[in-house]
């Protein structure tokens, strides 16, 4: 195929492949990545905003102050909400957050794409990924932000893909397997396990000389990210410590975490930490997210089949039984995941005309978060739909007296959907 017939293909991928995700990684191994970004910004049905970091873009507030005046000149009012804030001053980051997104959604009224160029600039930048990671969960939903970077940007892409936020992009495929390019072949294997309560297993067997639960949770939390650096596992696992005390923590407890599987689990190269590259690991997390992927695209022959994988790799809450911070974050994205898997297997049932199969997914689903209403809302109406309209009035009152724990009551949508079974 020619050039032009293969960045074609490119832009197609990405035109078909990526209409619901908030954000788009165009991967480094992207031949073609440039090119389309040139094709984007050149096409006048697609409104593109642009901004290339530059090597002054080393934290967040130069950051924004480059980005406030790049699109500035595409767009005048862009950074009303930003000049309000002072950049000299430590404002906390959420108020420099708060103002960015409010900036962004008032670039326009239509939807529109935020092109990221050169991103592997920020690669040094902690406060900047986490800027950048709190802007893409909190995106307007008429932005669909593009990073073009030269590295695997060191953003927990697993996790954003399992929520259906973003997709990575290929040329002209979506990468659905080997996300972070881990090592699968090799003699030393590890076998890793953290939907449930998190195990490893070193060629065949399982680990179990971690010398308390830190070691452990250190090397689930490196294989989070494609690469992670020291103020980031101390903030992570020590945020109360002064910086040379939590330093000296980090090295106790990554030595006791060598020592548990016999060999230097986590390399440093560059600045950044990463899980051993000569390592041949299966993670569970990563075959989840694979399934559900595949699960989302149309060409998948066998849904049913995928969906179910998915499901049955969800053997429990991720972590379960921790409850550090950044444990309860991934556990709820991946729970999001597993959701959208219950809820599309109990879909395909109910076209088979298997109404019972598809109520017990579904109760399945909300006996894994019971606060989620669309799930709610499916169950009440198959209640409904099978003739059991008291059974469908219970699920509602019980939905009810829970929402009240929180101080809430249920969506009018589902308040609509209860009014109308009982009329």
């Amino acid at each position: 195929m020619e050039l032009n017939g293969l960045i074609a293909a490119s832009y197609q991928a990405f035109q078909d492949r990526t209409p619901d995700a908030s954000v788009v990684l165009l991967h480094p191994a992207s031949r073609y990545r440039s090119m389309l970004v040139a094709q984007l910004m050149n096409d006048p049905d697609i409104q593109v905003f642009y901004y290339a970091m530059g090597p002054d873009d080393v934290n967040v507030r130069s950051f924004l102050s480059g980005i406030t005046h790049d699109l500035a000149n595409q767009h005048p009012t862009f950074g009303r909400y930003l000049n309000q804030v002072h950049f000299e001053t430590e404002e906390d980051l959420d108020v420099l957050l708060s103002a960015f997104i409010s900036d962004l959604s008032d670039l326009s009224d239509e939807p529109f794409l935020l092109i990221l160029d050169e991103y592997d600039r920020t690669d040094s930048a902690d406060d900047l990924q986490t800027f950048v990671e709190g802007a893409i969960t909190n995106l307007p939903a008429h932005c669909k932000l593009v990073i073009n970077s030269r590295t695997l940007p060191r953003l927990p892409w697993v996790s954003f893909i399992a929520q259906k936020k973003a997709v990575i992009l290929q040329d002209d495929h979506l990468v659905a397997q080997d996300f972070y390019g881990m090592k699968t072949e090799g003699e030393t294997k590890l076998e890793v396990f953290a939907l449930g309560p998190g195990y490893v297993l070193l060629n065949g067997k399982p680990i179990d000389t971690w010398e308390g639960h830190l070691p452990r949770l250190l090397f689930f939390f490196a294989l989070d990210r494609p690469v992670v650096t020291r103020s980031e596992i101390c903030q992570a696992f020590w945020p109360d410590l002064d910086n040379d005390q939590a330093v000296n923590v980090f090295h106790v407890t990554k030595r006791r975490l060598h020592k548990a599987l016999d060999f230097d689990v986590l390399v440093h190269e560059g600045g950044y930490y990463r899980v051993n590259p000569d390592v041949s690991i299966y993670y569970d997390i990563m075959a989840f997210v694979g399934a559900l992927v595949k699960g989302r695209s149309p060409e998948t022959e066998d849904k049913p089949a995928v969906w179910q994988d998915a499901i049955d790799l969800y053997r429990g809450p991720f972590l379960q039984g921790h409850s550090d911070d950044w444990i309860v974050q991934r556990r709820s994205d991946y729970q999001t995941g597993y959701l959208e898997a219950l809820s599309e297997m109990a879909r395909i049932r109910l076209e088979e005309g298997r109404q019972e199969n598809a109520l017990g997914l579904l109760l399945r689903a909300v006996s894994e978060n019971d606060r989620y209403e669309p799930i709610h809302r499916q169950i009440m109406q198959l209640y409904a739909n099978l003739g059991r309209r008291s059974e469908a009035a219970a699920h509602y009152q019980k939905l009810v007296e829970k929402l009240k724990l929180d101080g809430k009551e249920p969506d009018a949508e589902t308040q609509e959907l209860y009014a109308a079974i009982m009329s």
